[in-house]
């Protein structure tokens, strides 16, 4: 078992609960709380309430709540470069924060390029550190370029792209290549992002493609997850 097996197993193995807090019954979110393969309950909140809201809990303890009207949010899915995130609300960001740590399954690619995008944005902002991302393939890295480029031009971080060498990626000033060849790790899409001088901007995503297309995995702020990623990541690749 590979050390980012390893580590996606130890996250599923946590107990989280859902509980939507709204007026009525409907059940809109059953198919995307199944996807994130948590349990799910529902509270009648009185007439005139302010609004409808998620509360998550992990391992028994509260993490966060989001309004339903921002859940909304991450199935749109916005893909912009880092560099016009401002322009992405504010209810994207917070939930990202609260789902942090939270096994999903049956995501797509636009959705993981959603969170992604977040991610290099926060990489964007905090302007030095290092960040380390495997598309699975270089291949899949082309369409990337124009927002690699620009992260490595317009800051300081140190970028690691790892990959099936099926394609030859151009030469990046900060950029470094490292081939997974005949390697397990080819089947997941992750990055990992800290920096000394702001720790707890410390993020990462780490998801297995099962079946084709399809992903199973997490994001995370926790420092300490972002390290362990990084050295599942990074443990005996080449250039």
């Amino acid at each position: 078992m590979t050390e980012l097996q390893s580590l996606l197993d130890s996250i599923r193995s946590r107990n989280r609960r859902f509980t939507v807090y709204r007026p009525t019954p409907e059940q809109p979110y059953e198919t995307w709380f199944r996807n994130h393969n948590v349990d799910v309950e529902y509270r009648k909140l009185p007439a005139g309430s302010p609004g409808s809201f998620l509360a998550i809990e992990h391992d028994g303890a509260f993490v966060g709540a989001i309004g339903l009207d921002d859940l909304d949010t991450l199935l749109e899915s916005p893909i912009v470069p880092p560099d016009r995130r401002a322009d992405v609300s504010e209810g994207y960001r917070v939930l990202f924060d609260v789902l942090s740590d939270t096994v999903f399954t049956a995501m797509t690619r636009r959705e993981l390029l959603a969170v992604s995008r977040e991610i290099e944005e926060r990489a964007y902002r905090v302007g030095s550190g290092a960040l380390y991302v495997s598309f699975q393939k270089f291949s899949t890295f082309e369409s990337q370029i124009g927002v690699y480029r620009h992260l490595a031009a317009e800051t300081d971080i140190e970028i690691h792209i790892y990959g099936h060498p099926d394609w030859t990626p151009p030469e990046i000033e900060g950029v470094t290549y490292h081939c997974l060849t005949g390697d397990p790790r080819q089947r997941y899409w992750a990055l990992a992002f800290n920096s000394e001088s702001a720790a707890m901007q410390a993020s990462g995503l780490l998801a297995r493609e099962d079946p084709p297309d399809s992903y199973t995995g997490f994001w995370t702020n926790d420092p300490a997850l972002v390290s362990k990623l990084r050295a599942g990541l990074t443990a005996n690749t080449v250039n």
